[in-house]
Order: structure tokens, then sequence, then C-alpha cells
């Protein structure tokens, strides 16, 4: 598949200005909400020394919740891709920089009496400057995006059939560093690419599963039940076996979305999808405030504990926006004009993809 097939496809969707698709931020909303469901209960878990309920729905999210995050964020790339270097690097890089060295910044100023008290304030201060190298806590996707787009834009003439095969290679060797960057560029990156390299198809997928719905619940029942056999007899980590469920979750996600987008159902979720990374940022202070306050004084099981935990995260970081645009703390969530280094575009606000 060409790169201009896949521009025509993404020109087609026109996700620029004000124009969205549906099933993209049903996708997206899908995704936010399992990432902030996996921190909030393993978070929950470990605080109280035992497993909840919700333990096995993050079990069985876990060969696919970050892959069709990455997928999707790859989704748009082949529309800005030939840019110039300076634009693109001011679109895909500076973008996510600015906003996770502020985020880094707000969590370290939540964290760092913690830390110190253990450790010593110079510990502390090693500590921010590490996470310049190895990203800091729920902040290391959109430290990984800008890696994954100038990764992508250098290999561009590269024969993409060719790329692929290495990244999905990489994905299966289960590479295991303990540096984050590595790790999870080997996990990921195909992923990712795969979005950009096959959005044509991504798209003609979504197109079928709307003219055939009944096919496609029947699709996802088989889909779910392969996947929760694999997971809980613990295979699902297996080369070959964790890409297949990485892809077959993300095929599974974007169904999801366009069978929710058709019928115009659960809209809450596809608005968490069109403040996704909005969401990612700020989920952590709600997420931990209400995980303190529920597991002293709720009378609720560790399960409960953690659904409501995840609930507050997710609705908490909205809240936080919405505040911060009511105060004129708009830098939280947008970055200032002086930091753009190529012409603004019309809307500056963060978005996972174009």
């Amino acid at each position: 598949m060409t790169t201009s097939g896949t521009f025509a496809v993404a020109d087609r969707a026109a996700l620029s200005g004000t124009e969205r698709i549906d099933w993209v931020d049903y996708a997206k909303g899908i995704c936010i909400i399992m990432v902030v469901m996996m921190h909030s209960v393993l978070g929950v878990e470990l605080a109280a020394g035992q497993t909840g309920y919700m333990h096995l729905l993050v079990a069985f999210a876990k060969p696919f919740r970050m892959p069709d995050f990455f997928l999707i964020s790859g989704l748009f790339l082949a529309r800005v891709i030939d840019r110039d270097w300076r634009t693109y690097l001011d679109r895909k890089v500076v973008h996510f920089l600015y906003f996770y060295v502020l985020w880094v910044t707000i969590q370290f100023g939540f964290k760092a009496p913690g830390f110190a008290a253990e450790h010593g304030w110079a510990h502390v201060a090693n500590l921010y400057l590490i996470s310049y190298i190895e990203p800091f806590g729920t902040l290391w996707f959109i430290y990984m995006l800008p890696v994954f787009f100038i990764v992508t834009k250098l290999a561009r003439r590269v024969p993409p059939l060719l790329i692929w095969g290495i990244a999905a290679a990489l994905e299966m060797t289960h590479v295991t560093t303990g540096w984050t960057m590595i790790d999870e560029f080997c996990a990921r990156f195909v992923y990712f690419y795969s979005g950009y390299l096959f959005a044509t198809q991504v798209f003609a997928l979504s197109d079928r599963a709307r003219a055939k719905p009944v096919m496609a619940l029947i699709g996802l029942v088989a889909w779910a039940l392969v996947n929760a056999a694999l997971v809980y007899d613990g295979c699902s980590e297996w080369p070959v076996i964790s890409l297949m469920l990485g892809f077959a979750g993300a095929v599974a996600i974007i169904v999801m979305g366009t069978l929710l987008a058709k019928m115009q159902w659960l809209g809450f979720i596809r608005f968490f999808g069109e403040y996704s990374i909005v969401i990612y940022l700020a989920f952590f202070l709600p997420m931990a405030t209400s995980r303190a306050l529920l597991l002293k004084f709720s009378p609720f099981d560790i399960g409960t504990i953690s659904l409501l935990v995840t609930l507050c995260g997710v609705i908490g970081a909205l809240v936080i926006w919405r505040l911060a645009l009511l105060v004129r703390a708009n830098f939280l969530f947008e970055r200032p004009a002086a930091l753009w280094i190529a012409p603004k575009k019309k809307s500056a606000t963060l978005q996972a993809a174009e």
C-alpha cells in the first residue's frame, strides 16, 4: 500500500479543524478508560495487599490496552509526514515534549515531599533529572510518541514491509533491558507503524463493521472468548501470540467504536476519547487522592473501590481541565504561542493524533 493511498483515506476522513471521526473518538475513549483502570486497579491492590474482581478485567485488557492506543495514534500520520521538518517537529515532537516537561514537573511537585522523606532532597533532584531519560510514571506514552513520529519520518523511504517486519520481530522478542524507551519501543512500534501503514484497511474494516453490525458482534464475541482463554491460561505473552492478540484487540476496539458510533450509544465514551490525552495527563491526582480516601474510609470491597477510583480518575481529570480553563490556566492543556517553532495552527489544544 502506498503512502498516497493512506493519505487519501485520512484526507477523506478530514480530521482537521472542528471535524472529527466518531468511531475514532469512541475507540480512544475505550482505550483511555482501560489505561486509567489499569493504573487505578493495580494501585489499589498494591496498597491493600489483595486483589478484587476488577483484576480480571485489567488482565483481560492487557494484551491490547496499549497496542490499540498506539495504532490509533499512527492512523492519521500520512496526512502530515511529508511536511517540512520544522513544522513536523513542532506538531509531533515539541508539542508532546512540552506537555511531558510540564506534567512531569507537576507530578514531582506532588510526590517530592514523600520521596524526600524517604531518601532526601538530593535523591528527588536526581529522580527529576533522570525522568528526562527514563520516562516517569504514567507519562511514558507521550514520551514515546515523539520517538515514534521521528523514526517513522526518517524511515519513510525504506520499504514499508521491511520496517513492519523488523518492528514485528522486535515485539515478539519481548526485549527487556530495564529502560522504558528501549523496551516500549520494541514492544509498541509495530502497532503505531501499522496504524500509519494500514490506514486504508483500518477505515475499510470500520466501514464493513458499520455495514454488517450483526457479523461484527459475532466477531467480537469470538474474539472476547479467545482473548480470555489465552489470558487466563497464561499464554497471552508468548511470542507470536502476544502480537496476534495485540492486533486482534486493536481490531476489536475499532469495531466496538464503530458500532457505538453507529448506534450513537454511550456518548460520554466519545467525549472521553476526544479529550483522551487531557485525561491521560491529569488523572494521576484524582486517582491517588480517591484511592487514599476510599481505602481509609470506604466500607466497600477492593473490587468496588478499584472501580470507584477508576471513575474518579477519569472524571476528576476532566474536572481539573475545566477548572484550569475557568481560572485561565490554559497552559496546562494548551501549548503557549511562544513555544511554537512553526506557524501556529488554528487550534492548539492537545490531541492524540491529527
